[in-house]
């Protein structure tokens, strides 16, 4: 690879660290294999839970109604709902979900075969092989060799909070898993279409040979370049849309109605994708993305009279309220630049606890390794080396392969493609780190699944400008797995 990312075309042929059996292999039967590995690591080890919201929804859709029985049996328990109550202010035994719906809908056809009894986990665990599949394919829009796609892929079904994720598949992180599968075919979709790579090389030559054009000149020329395209589209809208472009939104937005802060990654269909232009390309993806949008905006004033879920604010003001000693402060705003500081160390910093002497978190107070002279084991739920926490742990402590992204931020200003990701990931973190919840019980940091369809590419294309699957990367990969098998296996004997 000569350090460098390959142009030209989808997957380069065998390089000096590429091995050639590798790409003797059909691509189809890889991605099978992945999707089998996938499937056995999600389901085994596995524990019964009792968050199956959706199944609830879905069910309630198949009645006619949007409301779930609450409080019910099988939904007495159910914490992140929305009562509703009648003129006199009594409970009604309704309650709405604030979430979005597609993982319900997703979920519609089991809850029809087998009603409430649907086991939404079975169900998690074959969309996060589905997910892998996914990845599989849409990392091979990319032009890097074989070996970097795998390693990536890899990385991505084992290495990142994906697996506990699909393993536990409760309602939040079942939502994730849904929201994954859209999310990478739009992207997918766009790198398909996108000749990003060859245009930047050209346009690199033409700086080497003509001297570089200033910043201000650029954004000046780039400015001039939209308002040209703007002024096309009103003029002849629809032989101005590019087709592909518009699919890549249409299966971005439909992402949003799982997971909505998804939204905040549409910067990286205005850099990457077909349709020649910045303009073209962010009016055709926008147009797309409004369909199931604006559906879900239309689902929430149907249920609820307001554009915007209200559940939200009133399960913020409740356990703002009810659980102070994970730094919620009820006179910020639910969306609050002041969480920002202390939900930045929990995705970078926090740590797990070494060596305790009693359990970690909120269900502190019960003794550890009580008994004299007792020996630390590493899944000993008695006597632990070390345990994950429960308000989350450092992104970059579990999953150490996303630090490959750091060779492919040298070309931000060159290349759309990584301007692109690179917006997309700090658009969507920024926006969850306002949030005065970072996913709290989970291992690992659970939001990432929000921006990790955009940080892969970047992943591949580190890896492939640092020379491939060097031992480096390989390092990191191993790592990354290994440390989201104790996560999950941690998760499981904890019950969380």
């Amino acid at each position: 690879m000569g350090g460098r990312v390959a142009q030209g075309g989808p997957e380069t042929g065998p390089t000096r660290s590429d091995p050639g059996a590798l790409h003797l292999l059909p691509s189809v039967v890889v991605g099978g294999a992945l999707v089998v590995l996938a499937l056995a690591a999600y389901w085994l080890p596995g524990s019964v839970r009792f968050y199956n919201h959706f199944v609830w929804q879905a069910d309630a859709f198949l009645h006619g109604r949007a409301a779930i029985p609450w409080p019910a049996a099988g939904t007495y328990f159910f914490q992140d709902v929305l009562p509703l109550r009648d003129a006199r202010g009594f409970l009604t035994g309704y309650a709405l979900l604030p979430f979005p719906p597609l993982p319900a809908i997703v979920l519609v056809p089991f809850v029809a075969l087998f009603g409430l009894a649907t086991d939404e986990r079975t169900v998690s665990v074959a969309l996060g092989a589905l997910d892998v599949a996914i990845c599989w394919w849409a990392l091979g829009r990319l032009p890097v060799s074989r070996p970097v796609r795998l390693a990536t892929t890899v990385f991505f079904a084992f290495g990142t909070v994906l697996w506990y994720a699909a393993s536990l598949g409760t309602t939040w992180f079942f939502a994730h898993v849904v929201a994954l599968a859209p999310a990478l075919l739009a992207v997918g979709v766009a790198l398909g279409g996108d000749q990003s790579f060859a245009t930047d090389a050209a346009g690199e030559a033409a700086r080497i040979e003509g001297g570089e054009q200033s910043p201000s000149g650029r954004l000046r020329g780039a400015v001039r370049a939209f308002a040209t395209d703007a002024e096309t589209a009103l003029r002849d809208l629809p032989g101005f849309l590019d087709r592909r472009q518009f699919l890549a939104g249409l299966l971005f937005g439909l992402a949003c109605t799982a997971r909505l802060t998804i939204v905040f990654g549409a910067p990286f269909f205005a850099f990457v994708g077909s349709g020649g232009s910045v303009a073209r390309r962010a009016v055709s993806a926008a147009l797309g993305a409004a369909i199931p949008i604006g559906l879900l905006l239309a689902y929430n004033v149907a249920t609820t009279g307001h554009l915007f879920h209200p559940g939200y604010e009133y399960l913020y003001r409740l356990e703002a309220v009810g659980y102070r000693a994970l730094g919620y402060n009820p006179a910020w705003n639910i969306e609050d630049i002041r969480y920002l500081p202390q939900n930045l160390g929990i995705m970078l910093t926090s740590l797990p606890a070494i060596l305790p002497n009693s359990m970690p978190g909120l269900g502190g107070g019960q003794a550890l390794c009580a008994e004299p002279g007792a020996a630390r084991g590493l899944f000993d739920l008695a006597c632990p080396i070390a345990m994950p926490q429960e308000i989350g742990m450092s992104l970059l402590l579990t999953s150490p392969a996303y630090l490959l992204v750091i060779p492919a931020l040298v070309r931000l200003r060159r290349s759309r493609l990584v301007a692109g990701c690179t917006l997309a990931v700090v658009a969507i973190a920024v926006v969850n780190l306002m949030h005065f919840s970072q996913g709290w019980v989970q291992f690992g940091y659970r939001f990432s699944n929000d921006f990790v369809v955009f940080a892969l590419p970047l992943v591949a294309i580190g890896m492939a400008r640092r020379g491939g699957v060097t031992r480096l990367a390989a390092a990191l990969l191993a790592a990354s797995v290994a440390i989201n098998f104790w996560g999950m296996t941690w998760g499981n004997l904890l019950g969380w």
